[in-house]
């Protein structure tokens, strides 16, 4: 065998060892996602329904320039911005107390953030219904203290509370495998120079860790605005988000490609909000460690 034909099988290797995985992301992935593209352009009649052959940008004219639908993507940006923050506030803290125990409470409490993972999250749902309820264990407490009963179910607080409860372990996961690599020994050098905690936490802990917080601030923030049970269950029929309208569409109005156009629209709206805040936190990370 010549050596040209020994570089070339080297090269030609990774391809061959990658194709059943690109296979089944082009199958999987790829291929349905062409699908609901062209789907989004076919013209739509009431009466007959999907014109095939017939194409038209009417549905992402109709998105784009209705205000309802500007109203129901700046609920589902919003509603998961803010479950994005609430989860680092409390995912990052918690992942840190986790990585400083010591066994077996480290993996009791681990145990603890991953058991939710195990229920359904339509389980879940109706288990925050019955709590943020009128009758609900929640309106019970703050009646004894004289604030209730608070209108929470059918609300974007009942959405907000349930995502963050849903979404938390996504959070905490990526910062505390951030925290693993971190060196013990440059927080104790960092103390021993007289530096403060909290000085400590701030200057070599925390860009340290950017890049989980980054990575489940996008898992969190991507599976929140895409989220369609939690909204669903907990926001009624009149809190809508745009998962919610895409199911609508589909299965009730029975307009395809309209639901197919508000989905490829969350999809491309994801993925800037997304790759803008990746760029932004990852400069960041870049100019702390210099």
């Amino acid at each position: 065998m010549s050596l040209a034909t020994t570089l070339l099988h080297k090269k030609a290797a990774p391809w061959w060892l990658s194709g059943p995985a690109l296979v089944l992301f082009t199958v999987l992935l790829l291929v349905p996602l062409a699908l609901t593209a062209v789907l989004s352009f076919n013209a739509f009649d009431p009466a007959t329904g999907v014109k095939a052959g017939e194409f038209t940008l009417e549905h992402y004219t109709h998105v784009f320039t209705d205000s309802y639908y500007h109203t129901i993507f700046w609920r589902t940006f919003w509603i998961a911005g803010l479950v994005t923050l609430i989860c680092v506030l409390i995912g990052a803290p918690e992942a840190y107390i986790l990585s400083r125990m010591g066994n077996p409470w480290r993996s009791i409490l681990l145990l603890a953030v991953l058991a939710p993972l195990l229920v359904s999250v339509v389980v879940r749902a109706f288990g925050w219904s019955m709590l943020l309820g009128p009758e609900g264990l929640v309106n019970g407490a703050l009646q004894l203290v004289g604030i209730g009963p608070v209108k929470m179910l059918y609300t974007e607080i009942a959405v907000v509370i349930a995502l963050v409860h849903v979404m938390l372990p996504f959070m905490v996961i990526p910062v505390w495998t951030s925290l693993q690599k971190l060196d013990p020994g440059v927080e104790n050098a960092a103390l021993s120079l007289q530096a403060t905690p909290f000085t400590t936490l701030r200057r070599i802990v925390l860009p340290q860790v950017l890049p989980g917080i980054l990575s489940g601030s996008l898992i969190v923030f991507g599976l929140a605005a895409s989220s369609f049970a939690i909204p669903g269950l907990l926001g009624g029929r009149r809190l809508k988000m745009v998962a919610t309208v895409v199911y609508d569409e589909y299965l009730h109005e029975l307009n395809w490609p309209l639901g197919a156009a508000i989905a490829l629209t969350l999809l491309v709206a994801n993925l800037v909000v997304m790759l803008s805040y990746n760029r932004l936190v990852e400069g960041r990370y870049k100019k702390a460690l210099g």
